[in-house]
């Protein structure tokens, strides 16, 4: 299938990371220019290499979320090099496990200053273009936890439903400019902040990452993670002309795992 994006230019944010990474590829796969943005400078250059090597443009930027002056200038580097952005991929980390209740007020003003607010400013940025072009995607990376919260995970559950209420109104607000905003939500996909999670319950319980990873597994319909690649391939089909007609929706990369319906 042909998704019409050839030669279109994204910009995806937390490139570095698994899921970042993978969503890149799977996008400079169908002829997209990447702008590839985070933190970790060794790591946005081995996602630099991976798109180059998949046949795509990278503009490799090394971008900390949590200063938001710096948007200007990493969006207008992206606009001389590509022209402007038409497909925004919203992907940021998450932060470290806690309960909902006890938590500094420092805390939530910390992460959400990392996870909600740059997701806005970059995109208020770059959607002027888009709906004066008619065209573009706005797509949101969160987390199971929006649909059913994760227990142990209060703030990322909290922060990242947030981002729900603002892309659905986002959509209603820009359908008729030719502008989709979708949220979509990774179930458990083998990445290093999976990982990460894992061997943090494991710690908690006095376990192994073996046993913890098996529990998960077992609780998942399709009997395994997910790999990154099957994650990035549904956000590349809606960054896509073909799913032009989709817009305002909460799309599930989970193999069965959420049991709501």
């Amino acid at each position: 299938m042909d998704l019409g994006i050839s030669r279109k230019t994204a910009l995806v944010m937390g490139a570095g990371g698994g899921l970042g990474r993978a969503i890149a590829v799977s996008l400079a796969r169908e002829g997209v220019n990447i702008a590839l943005a985070d933190i970790d400078e060794a790591a946005l250059q081995l996602s630099s290499q991976a798109v180059e090597d998949a046949g795509g443009q990278a503009l490799p930027l090394r971008w900390d979320l949590s200063d938001l002056a710096s948007i200007e200038g990493h969006v207008a580097a992206i606009e001389a090099r590509f022209g402007g952005v038409d497909i925004l991929v919203n992907n940021t980390g998450g932060p470290p496990p806690t309960p909902a209740s006890g938590q500094p007020s420092e805390a939530w003003q910390k992460y959400f200053q990392l996870m909600v607010l740059p997701v806005i400013a970059i995109t208020d940025r770059v959607l002027p273009a888009m709906r004066e072009r008619k065209w573009g995607r706005v797509i949101t990376s969160a987390s199971s936890g929006v649909v059913a919260p994760i227990p142990n995970l209060g703030m990322s559950n909290s922060l990242r439903l947030s981002l729900v209420g603002w892309s659905k109104t986002l959509a209603r607000e820009v359908a008729r400019d030719g502008v989709t905003a979708n949220i979509v939500v990774p179930g458990r996909v083998a990445t290093d902040r999976i990982r990460f999670l894992d061997e943090a319950k494991a710690r908690r319980e006095g376990r192994t990452v073996e046993s913890v990873s098996a529990e998960s597994t077992s609780s998942i319909p399709a009997g395994r993670y997910g790999e990154p690649n099957e994650y990035a391939d549904v956000v590349a089909f809606l960054a896509s002309e073909r799913a032009s007609y989709i817009t305002g929706s909460v799309v599930r990369v989970d193999g069965g795992l959420i049991a709501n319906i």
